[in-house]
């Protein structure tokens, strides 16, 4: 169970993230990322976060080029949270594919 600290500092960084990733799709591909979650571990030092990619023909080559940037993403992060946090957790990137999951089992609801 997240404390309510966790709970806000995740909130806090999936919305700047979400905002990095909007201003800066040439980056990446020129794709749709989606920052679906993010948790934060209990003692505040490592965020993980959940893209979803959209309008990409591969989207492992997409998270490679996430997950090569995580420093320049996390220095991003430090630029626009640092009246909140005083340290800016490490970054993990995963994919999330709860959609396919979704979109498969209504494929199969329909058969």
């Amino acid at each position: 169970m997240d404390s309510t600290r966790q709970q806000k500092i995740a909130k806090l960084l999936q919305k700047e993230l979400a905002d990095i990733f909007m201003h800066d799709r040439q980056i990446f591909c020129n794709c749709l990322i989606t920052v679906t979650k993010c948790t934060v571990t209990s003692d505040l030092s490592i965020a993980r976060v959940y893209l979803s990619i959209f309008n990409a023909a591969d989207t492992s080559a997409v998270i490679k080029a996430v997950r090569a940037n995580t420093k320049d993403i996390r220095f991003r992060m430090g630029q626009k949270v640092k009246n909140q946090l005083r340290i800016v957790p490490q970054l993990e990137f995963f994919v999330d594919d709860s959609l396919d999951y979704l979109e498969n089992i209504e494929k199969l609801l329909k058969q």
